[in-house]
């Protein structure tokens, strides 16, 4: 590239630069890599600093409010759905949340809510409930179940003379992740059946976290593993409801704090006040407004138009280019097209033959830069990037980036799996294109992490290295990364299961309700129907005998079957039932769709289920919900 020697000066001057000691403890990220394998790193980063300074991109500042004390635990309290501890109001959902708490769980939000109250104690700003209010033993307050703990931690340490033990699934029943060539031998299984933050605490006293080892940028160094299906089988982000979703985002933060805690790493948080973007046009748009728009033209669509087009025309033409994403496009060129996309494409007239493979690239990069609100929210950022610098084990550091996966916002969520599913196709064609995994992930971090208008700071150079990790497990893990962990949805049950108790009993307390309950008991007490008196079927009784099930499938011509479940019934033998039943009267709606098995109601709002869920497991985990085939959620 035209300015190849110039980064490589650059290059050396920050290399020479982090060797000072900082005023801050030194990252073993930085101490770890050469300035060889950090070289696109930084190339990067000046083309990102010419592009800003000729204008072709606006520059928004990212503000850091700094926080007085008391406030971050008010707002982690409120981020969590537990703003009725400040407020004082008793409310069900946060009642509920409460009750559904593992032990290191109780103690992450019992540690905060006694920092806030201190903290208004020493202020003299009115008087709050005391701690031992909420986590107090007695009969009245809400009890916290832990949930046991598995011979096999979820973070994968074993103790000493225990041998994992795993529900009986088919050898082909496991999310694969690793490198094919060139991976490890051994492979190494991850369990969801129990919260990380639990797995940590069974570790002996005497344990003692091994020393940070220095990052290996060959591809093969990250190790390889599988996701071992449990009986309930694996649950995509895209399975569940937004209004569960948001539970288990509550549920999210609350583990990744208490998973911080355990392995005694602070939680570092940034309060960024950004500016307002833009409100129309496509580079500098928030996402949820681009969405907004975009789904006047596509309703349901869940990545802006733009992007997805973007993301196609390079992978129509662009995954074979040698150097794609580092070399760069023609700056002039990349603005006239910027300027172009922005008049004509919502009016179909653009022409994206002219769009060379480096300029579309140089625009996918440009796009995220000017995001208002980054891809991969800043917020807990630092507290990854502190993770990774004092724990070596990926293991670990993939669980808590597991976690932060789940508090992403749903827009930025499917924006950053679209983009992280084009980048492992780059890195497939790596024997055209010359791009392994280690140099994607050196140009794409700074994209992602150096935020906009400004210049890379003496901690963004320290970070380097680590960021460009970051991005390395997000692509190659992708898909452990986008399935939510099975402990997350049983705390979503029971969430849903005390929501409803709670409702019951304020119900028997209704007046209007107690005058029903007297006039149905006189009615039991009526003599019996006549004879020749209407009943109804016994599918539509509450009796239902003991593993029988009602599906329902609106698509099909045959609507419902009543199928009797054994332990060996998978979610894809009912649906292959049904498809055989309906193969010659379904309708043409249903024969161009791919149908799936949902779960809805009951102590889950929706759940569509993995084709090798057991599901006489699904049905004792939710006896009431409802079952209906119709087509998965893209």
């Amino acid at each position: 590239r035209k300015s190849l020697p110039h980064c490589r000066r650059i290059n050396r001057m920050l290399s020479n630069e982090s060797a000072l000691p900082p005023a801050f403890s030194r990252s073993n990220s930085q101490a770890s890599m050469d300035s060889t394998s950090m070289e696109d790193f930084w190339c990067e980063v000046e083309s990102i600093k010419e592009s800003s300074e000729d204008g072709s991109e606006e520059a928004t500042l990212l503000e850091f409010k700094p926080a007085d004390e008391g406030e971050l635990e008010a707002e982690w309290l409120q981020d969590v759905g537990l703003s009725t501890l400040i407020s004082g109001a008793e409310e069900e959902d946060g009642q509920a949340l409460l009750s559904t708490l593992t032990r290191t769980q109780a103690a992450a939000v019992q540690k905060r809510y006694n920092t806030y109250t201190q903290t208004l104690r020493k202020k003299n700003k009115h008087t709050v409930r005391d701690v031992r209010d909420i986590f107090s033993t007695n009969d009245s307050s809400p009890t916290f179940e832990t949930v046991p703990v598995s011979p096999v931690p979820s973070n994968g340490i074993q103790l000493p003379g225990q041998k994992p033990v795993w529900k009986s699934v088919s050898s082909n029943s496991c999310l694969d992740c690793g490198l094919d060539k060139g991976s490890p031998s051994i492979t190494e299984e991850l369990s969801y059946e129990v919260s990380f933050s639990e797995s940590i605490m069974v570790l002996p006293k005497t344990q003692e976290w091994p020393k940070p080892q220095r990052f290996k940028k060959e591809d093969s160094a990250l190790p390889k593993y599988i996701v071992r299906k449990s009986r309930f089988g694996l649950t995509e982000i895209g399975d569940l409801s937004p209004e569960d979703m948001k539970k288990i985002r509550y549920l999210s933060l609350i583990e990744l704090t208490a998973f911080y805690d355990a392995l005694g790493v602070e939680l570092k948080r940034n309060r960024a006040e950004r500016v307002r973007g833009r409100e129309n046009g496509l580079f500098g748009v928030p996402l949820t407004i681009l969405l907004e728009n975009d789904q006047k033209k596509v309703p349901g669509i869940k990545v802006p138009l733009i992007f997805q087009k973007l993301l196609l025309k390079l992978e129509e033409t662009g995954l074979e280019t040698e150097g794609i994403l580092r070399v760069p496009g023609s700056a002039s060129r990349v603005k006239n097209l910027h300027q172009e996309l922005e008049a004509k494409f919502y009016e179909d007239t653009f022409d994206w033959d002219q769009v060379r493979n480096n300029d579309a690239a140089g625009l996918l990069k440009m796009f995220i830069r000017e995001l208002p609100s980054p891809l991969f929210t800043v917020e807990y950022l630092p507290a990854f990037i502190t993770l990774v610098e004092k724990i070596s084990k990926i293991k670990l550091q993939l669980q808590a980036l597991h976690l932060l996966i789940m508090l992403m916002p749903e827009a930025s969520r499917d924006t950053a799996k679209a983009f992280l599913q084009f980048l492992k196709k780059v890195v497939a064609n790596e024997g055209k294109n010359k791009m392994n995994l280690w140099n994607v992930s050196m140009i794409v971090a700074p994209n992602l992490f150096i935020y906009k208008g400004k210049r890379a700071n003496q901690q963004e150079m320290q970070a380097a290295a680590t960021t460009a990790h970051i991005v390395r497990l997000l692509i190659q893990y992708q898909d452990i990364l986008w399935t939510v962990p099975s402990f997350l949805i049983s705390q979503v049950r029971k969430m849903n299961e005390a929501a409803m108790n709670n409702s019951k009993r304020q119900l028997m307390f209704d007046k209007g309700v107690r005058k029903l309950l007297r006039r149905k008991t006189m009615e039991r007490e009526r003599p019996e129907r006549p004879e020749g008196a209407v009943t109804f079927p016994p599918y539509l009784q509450s009796d239902i005998p003991e593993g029988v099930i009602r599906v329902y499938a609106p698509l099909h011509s045959k609507v419902s079957m009543a199928i009797q479940l054994n332990s060996q019934t998978k979610a894809k033998d009912i649906l292959a039932r049904f498809h055989y039943e309906n193969s010659h009267s379904s309708s043409q709606n249903a024969r161009g769709q791919i149908q799936s098995l949902h779960e809805i109601g009951g102590n889950i709002g929706q759940h569509c289920l993995d084709p090798d869920a057991y599901m006489l497991d699904v049905y004792h985990a939710n006896p009431q919900a409802e079952w209906v085939i119709k087509p998965k959620a893209t």
